[in-house]
């Protein structure tokens, strides 16, 4: 039986996604390793073996595709940390998110930095929709560590005087600096003394348990 047109646009539309999907893919691989401004389309188009005229079928220009770039990393990034963050609302559970961030970091010995960061640092002063496509998803992050403090608060690990917004905006400033020092320096050792030093800043807050009769 011959297709219907519906099942022909479906067919052709799922086609279509994929060599987007494609490109994508392989513009984020090649700005992790070279930057967004180095890598070209020429290498972008060679690398998901797609042609010119399929590329600007699905994106009108160098902007649009790294938008697309943040916007996978943005979501691959967020769905990790929310695995990570739902449900932490103890010490220990911020601990294991740490160890978590430092293992990624000690695996590739501090290269390539932060999916985020490194691109915000590229491109912020330059490409204001990309500016601001990144600030959200930081935003987001930021959240999620602000959701796991509040928890804390609200089961009294954590004084009242603690502000759960103001601890997590710290921890993500830690994390990015880590990022950016442990690159550098192609060593995870500044990410886990800014770890540190976020969690002592947490710490302060504890609330001091007396001795039970």
């Amino acid at each position: 039986m011959p297709e219907t047109v519906n099942e022909l646009d479906r067919r052709l539309t799922s086609r279509g996604a994929a060599t987007r999907a494609r490109i994508v893919a392989s513009a984020d691989e090649l700005m992790s390793l070279k930057g967004a401004a180095a890598t070209t389309l020429d290498e972008v188009t060679a690398a998901s073996g797609t042609s010119k005229s399929q590329f600007y079928r699905h994106f009108g220009d160098k902007s649009a595709l790294v938008q697309a770039v943040i916007a996978l990393r943005g979501s691959r990034v967020l769905e990790r940390e929310e695995q990570y963050l739902r449900r932490v609302d103890s010490f220990s559970g911020l601990d294991r998110w740490c160890r978590a961030i430092l293992q990624r970091v000690t695996a590739r010995r501090g290269a390539l930095g932060c999916e985020l960061g490194s691109l915000s640092t590229e491109l912020s002063d330059q490409d204001e929709a990309a500016r601001l496509d990144l600030d959200a998803h930081l935003t987001s992050w930021i959240s999620l560590l602000t959701a796991a403090l509040e928890r804390m608060k609200d089961n009294d690990t954590l004084s009242e005087d603690a502000d759960p917004a103001a601890l997590a905006t710290g921890i993500m400033a830690a994390v990015q600096g880590g990022y950016v020092l442990a690159q550098a320096a192609r060593d995870p050792g500044p990410m886990r003394i800014a770890l540190d030093l976020a969690m002592d800043s947490v710490r302060a807050h504890a609330v001091r348990r007396g001795p039970t009769s």
